[in-house]
């Protein structure tokens, strides 16, 4: 189907619950499809070497262009049987654990690493918390902050909870334009505060959270929203493949040029910065109001 010019401007004034379900869109181009368009020579990586190989996440090494890399990102999958095969896309501790296996392989063979974060969060179940699910992502978020290699993440759908930030943790975040990122989904969010998730409040919920790619570049959570093709990236997958990778592309080059304690550095002076220009807004704002 060819996108019409209607198709963009209604894309463009969408509401932020509205984003959510375009996030949600069962065409959107996932992990896979991305590896498939853009990488050569993919060589995927099983397991974490302690319990079982989770097929929520899908990890190896391979081509983008010139450079070897290292790929890394949640898959939902396509068919009923897909999804249940791979749960959703909400990772088990062993799926954190493979990606670990991958961020140490790339740090000590000097491999810039690629990640594609899509999942509502991590599993929630008695199992995966058996097994140390809030350790493994914590480890993540260690070893990512800690390497010395270039990092880039992309929201390429659904980014929710620990579980997304779980390969998030990046020199650069790019999001595209119709992803969502965000602490809790609108609907868990609405079940906590007002104890009810009808639409009403799901969408207030949405907006409160602050979902959306142009609201997070705002918030300097992200550093670049990546466009889709007309009508989102379901209308036009190869399209919107090709203009990620672009932007990947380009801030590979750049990053690949700084030296490792720098990347480190800069990594780590990043997200502890992430937030103080929201404080400092709302703390002016709380002192307006009672002076």
């Amino acid at each position: 189907m060819k996108p019409s010019s209607e198709a963009k401007e209604v894309v463009q004034g969408l509401t932020p619950i509205e984003r959510v379900r375009l996030a949600r869109e069962p065409g959107r181009p996932q992990t896979l499809d991305y590896i498939e368009g853009l990488a050569r020579d993919f060589f995927e990586i099983h397991g974490d070497r302690r319990y079982a190989d989770d097929e929520a996440i899908v990890t190896g090494l391979g081509y983008l262009g010139r450079n070897a890399v290292a790929i890394a990102g949640h898959q939902r999958g396509r068919s009923t049987a897909e999804r249940i095969r791979r749960n959703f896309g909400r990772a088990h501790p062993e799926g954190y654990r493979k990606a670990a296996r991958l961020f140490d392989l790339a740090d000590r063979f000097r491999l810039p690493i690629v990640t594609f974060i899509d999942t509502q969060g991590a599993e929630p179940g008695i199992g995966a918390e058996e097994r140390g699910q809030g350790e493994a992502i914590a480890t993540n978020l260690v070893l990512m902050a800690r390497v010395t290699v270039p990092i880039i993440a992309c929201v390429i759908g659904e980014g929710g909870s620990g579980g997304a930030l779980a390969l998030g943790v990046a020199n650069r975040v790019l999001m595209q334009e119709n992803a969502s990122y965000s602490v809790i989904t609108p609907e868990g969010c609405a079940a906590i505060l007002w104890r009810d998730a009808n639409p009403e409040k799901v969408a207030a919920a949405a907006a409160a959270l602050k979902l959306s790619a142009q609201d997070l570049l705002d918030l300097k959570v992200i550093d670049e929203v990546v466009p889709e093709p007309p009508g989102g990236a379901h209308r036009n997958p190869a399209q919107a493949v090709a203009l990620l990778g672009a932007a990947i592309s380009r801030h590979l080059t750049k990053l690949s040029k700084m030296r490792p304690q720098q990347l480190r550095r800069e990594r780590e002076r990043k997200f502890a910065e992430m937030g103080n220009g929201f404080l400092l807004r709302s703390t002016a704002r709380i002192g307006d109001s009672t002076a």
